[in-house]
């Protein structure tokens, strides 16, 4: 399967199993799985046809791990719009975790913190690295480092999803530290 292709049925999936799942005619169970054969035959009523072996290839290749597979049934690991619950415990996270974003969010996170916007949750990465590659899909990236542990204390609750990104409601912009302006 080429990189193309790879990332076209990736998009795909990410669409359907976190956005839109009734564009296809899905139903995402309570906790965001799905029968694979259901989402495949959707697709392909919908005219997008891609089979098993794709599907397995793209969730095996997928550097963030996007989609977790468990049996004969699929579903996004976290990043939904859709009401689902992933099940996720409250976990205590690291001292610092990191938001990749880019110069022309800054004034509104000063402001606003950070806020989930149109998903459940805020995403945060445990490392600057992985934040850094979040922010570049937007532009030059901007990573601002989030007091994981004063949030903590303070009462904030926290969850990892089964690819690692660390999950919380918002973060208000005094747990940020914003680099210097220049």
């Amino acid at each position: 399967m080429d990189e193309r292709r790879t990332v076209k049925v990736s998009k795909y999936l990410a669409k359907h199993l976190r956005h839109q799942p009734e564009r296809i005619g899905l139903t995402l169970d309570e906790s965001g799985w799905v029968e694979i054969d259901a989402l495949i035959a959707a697709a392909a009523a919908h005219g997008f046809r891609f089979t098993r072996e794709e599907l397995d290839h793209v969730v095996a290749v997928n550097d963030k791990r996007r989609f977790a597979v468990e049996g004969a049934r699929i579903r996004a690991s976290q990043g939904h719009s859709v009401e689902v619950d992933l099940g996720l415990a409250p976990a205590t996270p690291p001292p610092y975790l990191y938001h990749g974003t880019v110069a022309r969010n800054l004034e509104a996170i000063r402001t606003e913190g950070l806020r989930s916007m149109d998903r459940h949750d805020v995403h945060l990465s445990a490392d600057r690295e992985t934040a850094t590659r979040v922010g570049a899909r937007r532009g030059r990236p901007v990573v601002l480092s989030v007091d994981a542990a004063a949030m903590h204390r303070d009462g904030h609750v926290f969850r990892v999803s089964a690819n690692g990104v660390w999950l919380t409601r918002a973060v208000p912009s005094g747990y940020l530290r914003f680099p210097a302006r220049h």
